[in-house]
């Protein structure tokens, strides 16, 4: 039996999701939109394409959650983007809602299922889809790190003029300003990155991968990323649906780990059928674990803002 995957927004990052863990083969895909016509039109268009692809998934599209249950995995993409005249608490409170009402929809129809919150501000709506689900932490794990590790990793593979393989990286802490690429775990088919690039060069990479949204959408002017997006959540939910127990920065709730304690934050995981199966807790230096716990500051920042809202709103 195939596994089930459920996409929540039929947007750029949804839908790209659905047709690439579609055209995997191993999984049925259901993609979900509040817009009638829009997941049923999208998803109707990938299956058409099974026949050229090769594959045998189911993908259908849905404006309710009836045709998801019994979901393995749910990924959640909905939620707005800034937009002009739009303050933070604005687009805070906008997308916790959003968040909020589609996990518990989903969780309805899926008890058993593992979520992927890759909705932004990503580590503050972990906590919504925690919160809302009301399931083991382990089963609500967020996506950033690996798009984050991506970007450091491309951009590295380009200035050393190596293949993307050989670079093995990690960005960990919140997904924005704050994200700490970890110099001291970059290597380059195990050649430490400080032996392959000077120090100034290092520095702009690094600076230039916690820009890269804001890089991508002023190219675009109209939207944000989504292929390098939808390749990250493809990579978790392979790794789930497989079991394949791989080792990921993602977004988790911490219990002391790393100083931090009831926070999501990006760090390394054990990625598997259960969800998170193991937080890894590796060495830092000094300044890393600076850069950490002033990422965790910023995250527990968000947070305080959510806890805010809701009190103004009787929540």
């Amino acid at each position: 039996m195939r596994t089930k995957v459920t996409v929540i927004g039929a947007g750029n990052v949804g839908a790209t999701t659905a047709q690439r863990l579609a055209e995997r083969g191993y999984a049925d895909v259901v993609l979900v939109d509040i817009v009638d016509g829009l997941p049923q039109g999208k998803a109707l268009d990938m299956y058409e394409a099974s026949p050229v692809i090769g594959i045998d998934s189911s993908i259908t599209g849905a404006t309710d959650y009836g045709p998801t249950a019994g979901s393995d995995i749910v990924v959640i993409t909905s939620g707005v983007a800034r937009k002009p005249g739009m303050s933070r608490d604005d687009l805070l409170q906008i997308n916790m809602g959003i968040v909020d009402s589609v996990t518990r929809a989903a969780i309805a129809e899926s008890p058993d299922a593992t979520i992927v919150v890759v909705s932004n501000p990503l580590d503050a709506m972990c906590h919504v889809a925690y919160d809302a689900a009301g399931i083991p932490s382990s089963r609500v794990v967020g996506m950033a790190g690996i798009l984050d590790t991506a970007r450091y990793r491309s951009f590295l593979a380009e200035a050393i003029n190596v293949s993307v393989e050989d670079i093995n990286a990690f960005v960990l802490g919140g997904h924005g300003d704050t994200m700490v690429p970890l110099a001291s775990y970059t290597t380059a088919a195990g050649i430490p990155i400080t032996k392959l690039l000077p120090q100034d060069q290092l520095d702009q990479i690094i600076q230039r991968t916690r820009d890269g949204g804001a890089e991508i959408v002023n190219l675009l002017k109209t939207g944000s990323a989504f292929y390098a997006p939808s390749a990250a959540v493809a990579q978790m939910v392979d790794a789930i649906a497989l079991d394949k127990r791989r080792i990921l920065p993602c977004a988790a709730l911490l219990n002391g780990e790393y100083g931090v304690d009831g926070l999501f934050i990006g760090v390394p995981v054990v990625l598997g059928q259960n969800g998170i199966e193991q937080i890894l807790e590796i060495s830092l230096t000094d300044e890393e674990q600076s850069q950490l716990q002033h990422s965790a500051d910023a995250v527990q920042g968000l947070v305080d803002d959510m806890a805010r809202l809701s009190q103004n709103n009787g929540g």
